[in-house]
């Protein structure tokens, strides 16, 4: 059971924005690191973000029940019954804005709206419109702000340029996704852009986000707020990214290109998160 319920907070995804918001404090901390701020952020974010997939698994129950990957989740099967899913997403949200309230009202303020972005207006776009993913991105892009706002306490062109980055880079990162999940969210009914508008113009619109990941990713090191090192690794990345698109227009076999395009996804993920929290040691 305890499994069950460790399940339900998608551990995936808490994981990847804690990782994203350590990167973006310890990028505005540098060499000045708050242990005690560190910690709250972090408790604080991933305790919100797991109360978030709580109440989206409860809220997509149905949806879930028609897709393989889904359906044999908790909240499906009745293993967690409704007040058990309710209390404990709510018990894992207000822990969580606690500890946020630790950081600064403005990191605080961050996450409430992520956590109502995503709960409810993504919970809605996604089963009305095929810009549901544009719209969920602002939620996954909210750690990475969140971490660097707790360190620095203010909104700055830094704040803009990390929000364009983790929104480009979700953009293509979901709709691989949603290319070699096809078969599944057309059975559960899930407007997606594949599903809506095809998957040549899905893989158009992938290249067309990469790119403007790149330019978003050179921009941080143009305004000054990362160095040479990640620049050169970054830009690198990014563009074998671009590559690995591009030549997707030359493959027949679409959903292995899609699993390849999400996998690589994740390692630009990560390098950039590892050189955001090093940036301050490194050229």
């Amino acid at each position: 059971m305890l499994n069950e319920y460790y399940k339900l907070t998608k551990p995936g995804i808490v994981y990847s924005n804690v990782m994203t918001a350590a990167a973006g404090f310890l990028l505005a901390s540098g060499r000045h690191l708050k242990f005690g701020l560190f910690l709250a952020l972090l408790v604080g974010n991933a305790l919100i973000i797991a109360s978030a997939c709580v109440f989206n698994n409860y809220i997509d129950r149905r949806i879930d029940s028609k897709m393989v990957r889904t359906k044999k989740r908790a909240t499906v099967s009745g293993t967690i019954g409704t007040f058990g899913v309710i209390f404990y997403g709510t018990v894992l949200g207000l822990a969580g804005f606690i500890m946020l309230t630790k950081t600064n009202w403005l990191t605080f303020w961050i996450g409430a709206a992520a956590f109502f972005s995503y709960v409810v207006l993504y919970g809605i776009a996604k089963r009305k419109t095929v810009h549901g993913t544009l719209i969920g991105t602002a939620p996954g892009a909210a750690s990475l702000v969140a971490g660097y706002t707790a360190a620095a306490g203010k909104l700055d062109l830094a704040t803009l340029l990390l929000f364009l980055i983790m929104l480009f880079w979700q953009m293509a990162h979901f709709y691989a996704i949603a290319i070699f999940r096809l078969a599944d969210y057309k059975k559960a009914g899930v407007p997606v852009m594949p599903a809506v508008k095809g998957v040549r113009l899905t893989q158009f619109l992938i290249v067309f986000y990469i790119f403007a990941y790149i330019v978003a990713l050179v921009d941080l090191s143009f305004f000054g707020y990362t160095g040479i090192t990640y620049l050169v690794v970054m830009s690198g990345i990014g563009l074998y990214w671009l590559f690995k698109a591009i030549n997707g227009f030359n493959v027949r076999a679409t959903v292995k290109w899609a699993k390849q395009m999400f996998g690589f996804s994740l390692i630009a993920l990560l390098a950039f998160s590892i050189l955001l929290a090093l940036n301050s040691f490194l050229p």
